[in-house]
């Protein structure tokens, strides 16, 4: 079974996803500059996929492998989670 997410939301420092296996996770917003400085209209449009998350208008993209991994942004130097 592929775990993918099923659903999202936000409060003012955490993102919430929850799991088709019905786990939710919670990571901090400061994981994630580009979500961090989004608007909620901005944050509220995501894109569900089998293995992740996409905003096309914040060029953001995270994976449900790399939540799990306990990983922030790992495109931006320094802003990783260990």
């Amino acid at each position: 079974m592929t775990i993918s997410p099923s659903k999202v939301w936000f409060d003012a420092h955490s993102m919430w996803v929850e799991l088709n296996d019905a786990r939710i996770l919670g990571v901090p917003l400061a994981w994630f500059p580009r979500l961090l400085d989004a608007t909620p209209a901005q944050r509220d449009a995501v894109e569900l996929s089998p293995f992740g998350l996409h905003w096309d208008a914040l060029d953001e993209d995270i994976s449900i492998e790399g939540l799990l991994a306990g990983h922030g942004d790992v495109t931006r130097a320094g802003t990783t989670a260990a």
